[in-house]
């Protein structure tokens, strides 16, 4: 360990960094970036002191939470790799896309308020979005199932319409089944040549 790389937290303090934003993500989709910081930390289980320590603002807080669901998202992508064929893995990863974007639509009025004092949540979000997307393409397209010839901005912009479209939790049948859609047009001609 270097002198400027942070100490790891003790697994107790980690478990209560985890719950605040597990805590965090919820309160500021259900209610807003109005939700008091007390009111996180009782949802918690943990006293407001153990919030401040790990998020000395609210700023902190937010961004926090944000980027913890993209790390989560994206860091799913090799155990899905491990545990499933790579098209079938690159399917799940859209369910999760639609779920990170309605948390994401659900902490709007958190990120922007974040965004106008100067906070940048999304500095390395499309980076990460990409690189998690490429991996499951190139995965599928070497095991022949999806086509070789495949953009991953254009499967992500694709996700996001799907999301902006149904991502709303009541329309989830809907959602599903135009992720199928979307699927089936990067496998089409995957191994086999058009009709």
């Amino acid at each position: 360990m270097t002198a400027t790389s942070p100490r790891p937290l003790r697994a107790d303090a980690q478990r209560n960094r985890d719950t605040l934003l597990e805590a965090a993500v919820r309160a500021f989709s259900q209610e807003g970036p109005d939700v008091t910081l007390d009111a996180i930390a009782k949802d918690a289980g943990v006293g407001i002191g153990t919030l401040y320590r790990h998020f000395p603002t609210r700023e902190a807080l937010v961004e926090a939470a944000y980027r913890n669901e993209l790390a989560r998202l994206c860091d799913i992508v090799a155990e899905l790799l491990e545990t499933m064929p790579p098209d079938e893995a690159t399917r799940a990863w859209m369910d999760r896309f639609v779920d990170y974007m309605t948390t994401k639509r659900g902490m709007a009025d958190a990120l922007r308020a974040l965004i106008a004092s100067g906070g940048n949540p999304y500095a390395h979000s499309r980076d990460r979005l990409t690189t998690a997307i490429t991996t499951l393409l190139a995965a599928a397209a070497a095991a022949g199932t999806v086509r070789p010839d495949i953009e991953p901005g254009d499967v992500l912009l694709s996700l996001s319409g799907v999301s902006l479209a149904a991502g709303d939790p009541a329309q989830r049948d809907q959602a599903r089944r135009l992720l199928d859609l979307l699927m089936d047009g990067l496998r089409y001609g995957a191994t086999s040549s058009r009709p």
